[in-house]
């Protein structure tokens, strides 16, 4: 039934158009017609004119007139001649017959007679009227009127009709017969083909389908393994994760494997100050934020750079240290860079060629060849740390960012069977961009090397995808997101990273108390709507773009002037290269220009704080702050965002969050601006900082939920228990493997 209603649906149109065409085309057949037997009968009314004008002439000369009127009774005898009159030259009627209408002048019928179509409607039926001269050469003689019945060429037109309807039918029929038989043949077709898809048939198997069904095949599979992406991910939200459930997954799925994170930004330093007093300083990074606590729940080994400058004055003779201070619930293992492997790993290739490549940024990217060579030493020596650290053959190896893009192929080379998960903090280009980079294939080998490769959405997999589809010989499983290269498969996965939620007491300080704070160190009135941006010093974060939009909040609605403080917290960041100089010059320029255009005795717009802040600060600041502002012209998740939604427990505040950020696809109830558009989040602030109290609570509500379910424990939850399933696999073939050794071993003895 199913079947055919689909071809009725496909039927009913088809025959709608035929009919369609068959009523415009009958009323142009009837104009056809009509021409046609008016031209037949105006070839009639001549041959007729011919006959009688003889005979009329000599009635006239001999004076009998009469006699016309005898030969025009005779003449309308004629089954198809309904009446004739006779015209003089002044164009008075001199003789009729007796059927001829007697409103019909000589003057009236010479009109009709031009037109295309001679037709008169009478009581009795249409007739056909025809002016023909009795002498051809005398122009302004007499003539001859004929009446000629019409009737015929209607019942002609209605028979034509009748056909030509009947045709239509009887082709409308004929096609829909042929298109029910071949629709039945490519339906077994397409259903044949959707079931063998339905079935797995080209997912687990390699299979092309029809060229017909492979559109509908590729939106078939992503479909399912979107729906595959939610039903895990829906599985996921039965149970909250915490550091007990992934310390609880370590133990089963992983068996308590060594897990070991690298990274270039360690999670705590050693400053010494300028009086020699030695602080320990947890970076501003993303990063930091989302695996420290990972990290604890683990309790294992991270290698990083030791960039702090009191950093080697803590560690032990193989340059470990117990962290954080005071709980040592993990391991640190600092590696040492010297100042020109810090210059051209670092600042160079990382961050003056990888970070503006892959941001898209309006920065150009920088390749030296110097650079290229110093990238690939340091991911050498970290390859080699990770493999001195490695307690086994088959440690669970968690490579963070684009800094060691090489690592996991050399880790592999060191330890085959190690378990590597990389994570891209960054987006990932699109293929054309990447392209720009010199050593694209080695890069794109390298990261082949993970068992399983993590970003933040899946248009970034798919970018990934596409690269590597483009610039290496590669078997690519679209379904699955799987590469094999070089005889090694690898998972390309989606993670949204986030962050570790507050749970229970955390010692803040009420709202209240932190806004009375903050606005007292800032000297804020009381009254003061006060909107907050923390990020790094980076030309990616858009911090120009949302000071352009705090001057022209001033600008449209100038009741804000003295009532509206954007406070931007920046942390300097790579200042040694000269694009990062440059652009932290034009922000304070900008800074100045709008507090001296908007400012007043005691109310600056704008408050700049160029310095690191530690977490219970910033933490201050976003529970005191109206509006937080989240403005990145690209970012992969950005976590300022979450941390925001996760201080404010009195769910109060507004999210301005750029659509260009990751986080953007999570926090929908968030205020979603492009930060390109000053227009847009300048009409974005005025509307955060006029939202009613009850529709913040409902936004920051959910906002709530949303990052509270999918924290940080999620995120490395996810990618354990894949790369636990990895392992259980590998195991099994390797069980299997040895067991037809085994017995390939006998039969050979045997034999």
């Amino acid at each position: 039934m199913k079947t055919l209603r689909l071809q009725l649906r496909f039927l009913v149109p088809l025959l709608l158009t035929l009919t369609v065409a068959a009523l415009v085309a009958l009323p142009l057949m009837d104009r056809l017609t009509l021409r046609w037997f008016a031209r037949d009968l105006n070839t009639r009314d001549a041959l007729v004119a011919n006959t009688l004008s003889d005979a009329i002439n000599e009635a006239q000369a001999d004076g009998k007139s009469w006699r016309i009127q005898s030969l025009f009774d005779r003449a309308v005898q004629d089954e198809r001649l309904v009446a004739i009159a006779l015209c003089g030259p002044g164009g008075e009627m001199l003789r009729r017959t007796e059927g001829y209408p007697r409103t019909l002048g000589c003057t009236r019928a010479n009109e009709l007679a031009e037109q295309a179509v001679p037709r008169l409607p009478l009581e009795s039926g249409s007739v056909h009227v025809g002016v023909q001269p009795l002498k051809a050469d005398d122009a302004d003689g007499s003539s001859l009127v004929l009446l000629h019945d019409m009737s015929f060429i209607d019942k002609r037109s209605a028979d034509t009709r009748r056909y030509l309807v009947g045709f239509i039918v009887l082709l409308g029929l004929a096609i829909a017969l042929i298109t029910v038989i071949v629709a039945q043949i490519s339906w077994r077709g397409w259903v044949s083909g959707m079931q063998g898809i339905l079935r797995g048939e080209g997912l687990l198997v390699p299979l092309l389908p029809p060229p017909e069904l492979q559109p509908f095949a590729s939106e078939v599979r992503a479909r399912l393994r979107d729906l595959e992406d939610e039903y895990r991910r829906g599985l996921d939200l039965v149970t909250v994760w915490n550091p007990e459930r992934l310390r609880s997954l370590l133990q089963t799925q992983l068996r308590g494997d060594q897990v070991i994170v690298v990274s270039n930004r360690e999670p705590y330093l050693h400053e010494r100050l300028d009086d020699g007093q030695v602080i320990v300083r947890r970076p501003a990074s993303g990063l930091v934020t989302a695996v420290e606590p990972v990290m604890r729940a683990c309790s294992g080994t991270w290698i990083a750079h030791g960039s702090g400058s009191a950093d080697r004055d803590f560690v032990d003779r193989h340059d470990r240290i117990a962290v954080p201070p005071g709980t040592n619930e993990y391991s640190l293992r600092r590696v040492w860079l010297t100042k020109e492997e810090e210059e051209g790993y670092y600042n160079g290739f990382a961050n003056e060629g990888l970070w503006p490549l892959c941001h898209v940024a309006h920065v150009r990217p920088v390749f030296r060849e110097a650079d290229w060579q110093m990238y690939k030493h340091v991911n050498e020596r970290f390859a080699d740390a990770v493999a001195a650290e490695a307690r086994g053959d088959d440690p669970v190896v968690l490579v963070q960012d684009y800094h060691f893009a090489l690592l996991p192929a050399m880790i592999r080379e060191r330890l085959p069977r190690a378990t590597i998960l990389t994570f891209w903090h960054i987006p990932w280009p699109n293929p054309e961009s990447f392209g720009i980079c010199p050593w694209r294939r080695e890069i794109l080998q390298g990261m082949l090397g993970s068992t399983i490769l993590g970003f933040h959405t899946r248009f970034h997999c798919k970018n990934f995808i596409e690269t590597v589809d483009r610039s290496l010989e590669a078997r690519i499983e679209h379904e699955h997101s799987t590469i094999s290269f070089h005889d090694k498969e690898t998972l390309v996965e989606s993670y949204p990273i986030s962050i570790d939620w507050p749970e229970g007491d955390r010692g803040w300080a009420p709202v209240d108390e932190c806004r009375r704070r903050v606005f007292e160190r800032l000297g804020l009135g009381p009254f003061t709507c006060l909107a907050v941006g923390v990020d790094r010093f980076d030309y990616t974060k858009g911090i120009l773009e949302r000071l352009h939009a705090v001057e022209r909040l001033l600008e449209k609605r100038p009741e804000w002037v003295g009532k509206f403080v954007f406070v931007q917290v920046a942390a300097p960041t790579r200042s040694a290269l000269e694009e990062y100089r440059a652009f932290q010059q034009r922000i304070h320029s900008v800074a100045d220009r709008i507090n001296t255009r908007y400012g007043q005795p005691g109310y600056q717009p704008v408050r700049l704080l160029a310095e690191h802040h530690e977490h219970e600060a910033v933490n201050e600041l976003f529970r005191a702050a109206n509006i937080c502002v989240v403005t990145s012209l690209h970012d992969g998740m950005n976590l300022v965002s979450k941390e925001f939604v996760a201080a404010r427990d009195d769910e109060q505040g507004v999210l301005v969050l750029s659509r260009f950020a990751g986080a953007a696809r999570e926090l929908s109830e968030a205020l979603i601006v492009n930060p390109y558009h000053v227009e847009e989040t300048a009409d974005a602030l005025h509307l955060a900082a006029t939202m009613p109290a009850a529709e913040q609570r409902e936004r920051m509500a959910s906002l709530r939920m949303t990052v509270r379910e999918n924290n940080v424990f999620r995120w490395a939850g996810r990618m354990l228990a894949d790369a636990g399933r990895y392992r259980l696999r590998e195991r099994i073939a390797a069980r299997v493997q040895r067991h037809k050794n085994t017995d390939l071993d006998e039969t050979t003895l045997h034999a």
